[in-house]
């Protein structure tokens, strides 16, 4: 019965961290480029009272042996990096991938982190940056004075029109063998680990790279309903673990309770 408990006692913290990742997917339903996240679980030792393919006597084998669990726990919250729905904002700097890839921008302690939120402006000096003022790299240029127009074609190729003609270029964006091995730093920013590998640089639309969508954004691959199904799912989890707790205690009060 101690067991009993334990085990169940796992299972709900295994289900309030299930519980606290759906409640952040939902609270960032609308975030642009956000990509939702998702539990993964691993049952934990077993206690074995006895072993399969055990001697049972005279020569014979157990085909089956006797283990009991001792619950679960969770061992990954993985990144699910599905593309979301692309939403028309008519915004000339509004840049949204279709495909794999990931917008390069430098942090102002000099490091590199990645995003999918292509929600970008420009700064007083012309730069290209995010909405927190981060400078977007991959090949934009900064916009030079008396810019009138800005083009930007889903291969990459950006077009600054002004008085002094046009000034065309081409950026990159970047991707990774194992996207869920980045580490999310908050701020729509992914960080390169170890486990995501090295970032890989290509141009939009070839190599397997997403083409650039302008005027559009990215936005949450979050689906309401299904978090909501998972919701249910995980409130029913923990309320079973919490009756086998339950009924450990019933029956150790029975125990408890015995006369000669």
């Amino acid at each position: 019965m101690l067991r009993a408990l334990y085990s169940a006692a796992a299972g709900m913290e295994s289900q309030q961290l299930n519980l606290d990742v759906i409640a952040n997917n939902l609270a960032n339903v609308n975030t642009t480029g956000f990509k939702k996240s998702k539990v993964e679980f691993q049952e934990l030792l077993y206690q074995t009272l006895r072993a399969p393919g055990s001697e049972s006597g005279q020569g014979n084998l157990l085909p089956t042996g006797l283990q009991v669990g001792q619950g679960s726990r969770p061992v990954a919250t993985a990144r699910i990096f599905t593309t979301g729905e692309l939403t028309q904002t008519g915004e000339r700097l509004d840049v949204a991938i279709q495909g794999d890839g990931f917008f390069e921008v430098q942090l102002p302690d000099g490091s590199r982190a990645y995003t999918r939120a292509g929600a970008f402006k420009t700064a007083s000096d012309g730069r290209i940056v995010t909405s927190e003022g981060f400078t977007l790299l991959g090949g934009f240029q900064a916009v030079p004075p008396g810019t009138t127009n800005i083009t930007i074609s889903p291969n990459g190729e950006v077009t600054y029109s002004g008085p002094n003609g046009n000034t065309t270029f081409r950026v990159q964006l970047v991707r990774f063998n194992n996207p869920a091995g980045l580490e999310s730093i908050g701020r729509n920013l992914f960080r390169e680990t170890l486990a995501s590998g090295p970032p890989e640089l290509g141009n939009p639309g070839e190599n397997g790279f997403g083409e650039l969508e302008q005027g559009y954004l990215e936005l949450s691959n979050v689906k309401v309903v299904e978090e909501m199904v998972n919701l249910i799912l995980a409130q029913r989890a923990y309320e079973v673990n919490a009756r086998a707790i339950q009924a450990a205690d019933e029956m150790m009060q029975q125990s408890n309770n015995l006369r000669r």
